[in-house]
């Protein structure tokens, strides 16, 4: 039986002068639009909102989901918003990161300090971590990256920043939870390490999931993608089920459709121009695009720093679909650009 999909379409300026029923708003946070994309299989039609009450049970599940505000998340005395883009800071304690490894590898109060500056330079949260995951990188064994992420999850932790641990193992996210480190971001979606599910439904944190076509070896092999689109919904929707089974409240998970792991470059494209479908999932999302390799396959070979405005283009094409965290190297450059995407976005609610 082919599985229907909504995602959404026609977004609009603002509500202003639409009728009720007419537009809908997206996750609660800053964007509204006026119709569905219908996929069933290969076949795609397009239907204004007011016409979802017609397509049956699942349409009416995935239109609440796409529609429901998502709730904040009280991490000790910080909160973390979703009802408008965000910017996640990417802190790298790893020599062998394709962007950056080694920069901050052996000087803990020197990464510390990169992260601080990150957070006053706008970023609401920073996600830390001691191992690359880049295609073909060597898996670091937990002792090395808990000795990498400790002392750095401490400092920034004692500075008052929102910490996220980008990990895959249950000994590191024991490590770097206990010491201080506020919600876990697992590139294999709590599969690679058999115990990480336990650790995180224990602990209570919130997970960020993203999808690979086979998290056990990595996350880089061959996804043989029907429709990427609607693949990567699926696979994400049933972890999802499959962790809310295990003792996580589906009201701390964030999904991230891994951009630039096990796909192509039309494949990453197509996730890219459909990411809105994703909210039909019900939690926020996570876009990891900055500087990955089909900014360069676009400009000419680009390398690595020089992708800036690539991933500028990138993350206010997040915004636009309603992406609630925005994974970033760049943080400053970044950030103004959602500040300036906000400006144009709070003229055109109130008009004039």
């Amino acid at each position: 039986m082919t599985s229907l999909h909504l995602r959404p379409v026609q977004f609009v300026d603002t509500p202003i002068g639409h009728p009720d029923g007419n537009v809908a708003r997206l996750a609660g946070g800053m964007q509204w639009f006026a119709a569905y994309e219908v996929i069933e299989g290969r076949a795609r039609r397009t239907i204004p909102v007011a016409d979802v009450a017609t397509l049956g049970d699942r349409a009416a599940r995935l239109h609440a989901a796409i529609t429901s505000p998502r709730a904040a998340l009280q991490l000790g005395d910080r909160t973390l918003r979703f009802d408008q883009p965000v910017v996640a800071g990417i802190l790298n304690v790893t020599p062998d990161s394709f962007s950056d490894g080694g920069k901050h590898v052996d000087d803990p109060a020197a990464a510390a300090a990169a992260g601080i500056d990150m957070a006053a330079a706008g970023a609401t949260l920073i996600d830390v971590g001691g191992e690359s995951t880049r295609p073909g990188a060597a898996v670091v064994w937990e002792g090395d990256e808990i000795k990498r992420l400790v002392p750095v999850v401490e400092r920034l932790a004692r500075a008052g920043a929102i910490v996220s641990v980008d990990t895959r193992k249950a000994a590191v996210m024991e490590a770097t939870l206990a010491a201080g480190a506020h919600i876990v971001n697992d590139v294999a979606a709590l599969l690679w390490d058999d115990r990480a599910l336990g650790v995180v439904a224990r602990s209570g944190c919130p997970v960020v999931m993203m999808h690979s076509p086979d998290p056990k070896k990595g996350g880089h092999g061959d996804g043989g993608y029907a429709n990427v689109l609607t693949d990567v919904f699926d696979w994400l929707e049933a972890r999802i089920a499959a962790v809310v089974a295990g003792g996580v409240d589906r009201s701390r998970i964030i999904v991230d459709p891994g951009i630039g792991f096990g796909k192509t470059l039309a494949e990453n494209l197509a996730l890219l121009n459909g990411l809105s479908i994703f909210h039909g999932l019900g939690c926020p999302i996570m876009l990891g695009a900055s500087r990955k390799r089909l900014i360069g396959a676009l400009s000419n070979e680009a390398p690595f720093g020089q992708r800036l405005a690539g991933s500028l283009a990138l993350a206010v094409k997040g915004a636009e679909a309603g992406v609630q965290i925005l994974r970033v190297h760049d943080v400053a450059e970044t950030v103004q650009a959602i500040r300036i995407w906000r400006g144009m976005r709070d003229q055109s609610l109130v008009g004039g």
